[in-house]
């Protein structure tokens, strides 16, 4: 009570501990919706690497149609400069040739993954080791199977 019997009135605005709650709960949703906005932005940079590499595969075997012989290179197809969206160049090895001798990338079999040529991504980390199964090659965007699947490598199953 207050003054000569008069109730107090409660003072307008939000305590401390309000406050801190209100503040906690914002932290938590952001860091939520900062963690999907993550995940779905790594899932735009795959998806635009299989695209790529769709599409350099096609020059390539459209390369080797009208010349009868795989590029030496990516820069023979005008893909030489194009990075992927991670910012690093794709990979290309021609496994017909003597240079791409033993350079194969591999499943889990060890077997290769391609007969004609391999075209990847190093993906997220920049890393790769010819099989599919080291860690660092896992979230490599591959070719398989002569140009059957293109994907991540963690989800190539052969």
């Amino acid at each position: 009570m207050g003054e000569k019997g008069k109730p107090r009135k409660p003072a307008a605005g939000f305590t401390l501990v309000e406050l801190i709650i209100a503040l906690a709960i914002v932290a938590v949703l952001a860091g939520l919706a900062g963690a999907g906005y993550t995940r779905y932005r790594e899932r735009l940079r795959v998806t635009q690497a299989v695209a790529d590499i769709g599409a350099i595969a096609a020059s390539i075997k459209r390369h080797e149609l009208e010349n009868r012989a795989m590029p030496g290179s990516l820069g023979e197809v005008g893909a030489g400069a194009r990075l992927d969206p991670w910012g690093r160049p794709y990979q290309y090895v021609d496994l017909g040739s003597m240079k791409g001798n033993g350079m194969a990338r591999k499943d889990k079999k060890l077997a290769p993954l391609n007969s004609d040529f391999d075209l990847y991504s190093l993906g997220k980390d920049g890393q790769s080791k010819p099989p599919l199964v080291t860690p660092v090659s896992r979230d490599d965007v591959v070719r398989a199977r002569d140009g059957q699947f293109i994907g991540l490598a963690q989800d190539f199953d052969p």
